[in-house]
């Protein structure tokens, strides 16, 4: 039995290998929901990953990003590529240990998991609108954001998104985070890859609160002038 093909055999209604067949998604920031997305990806079977993060890996990282007790001291983005090639060793895996540059070539489809409202905003001037695929995961604690544009639909509305830092609630997803927290919003995040995939209409603006267990999806059309 082939183990590379057959691993793919419960999930071929939900996910099109066809469409997976010479994509790159970017992930940039592989922190709490960065790494989770990333570990996602390769098990899903995309074929070449791009991993960007400055940071090294700290014991609170352990309990808040999954991260291993051997990987303390590591670069995140290394430890990101050994938990992928884990996965699946043929995955393609580039690794920047740097913040985001402008220059910077990136993927048909970017995660965006960073912390803070001005590197978003930053990420999105340069290259947001070239991509095919955005995801934006912002979490504080047991509350979680994901926005989702593609070619098709979302850009002009993600745009909206990105208000001044000092209108952001107080606080970054490194100041309160849990690993479950984590694994919910890069599965969220995940299904709207896949719905793209599938050629699916994404959900522009979800929010959920796990302590108020309270699900939403933003109103993002238009007010009509009539």
């Amino acid at each position: 039995m082939n183990a590379t093909s057959d691993r793919f055999q419960r999930q071929e209604s939900l996910v099109p290998r066809g469409r997976l067949i010479g994509l790159q998604a970017s992930i940039i920031g592989v922190g709490a929901i960065g790494r989770q997305v990333a570990v996602q990806l390769a098990a899903l079977g995309v074929p070449k990953l791009q991993l960007v993060d400055f940071d090294k890996v700290e014991p609170t990282n352990v309990t808040t990003q999954g991260y291993l007790h051997e990987d303390i001291g590591r670069a995140k983005v290394d430890a990101t590529a050994s938990a992928v090639w884990q996965i699946d060793p043929q995955i393609d895996v580039e690794v920047v240990e740097d913040r985001f540059r402008p220059q910077l070539e990136i993927g048909d489809a970017l995660f965006c998991c960073v912390d803070s409202i001005e590197a978003r905003a930053a990420i999105w001037r340069a290259v947001g609108r070239r991509t095919r695929f955005w995801c934006d995961g912002r979490m504080l604690g047991e509350v979680m954001r994901i926005l989702t544009a593609t070619e098709r639909q979302g850009k002009d509305y993600y745009s909206t998104t990105l208000f001044a830092s000092s209108e952001a609630q107080s606080g970054s997803c490194t100041s309160r985070g849990i690993i479950f927290t984590a694994c919910i919003a890069a599965g969220l995040m995940t299904h709207q890859f896949t719905r793209w995939l599938r050629v699916l209409a994404v959900d522009l603006d979800l929010s959920l609160n796990l302590l108020a267990s309270e699900l939403s999806v933003a109103d993002t059309n238009p007010p009509s002038n009539a």
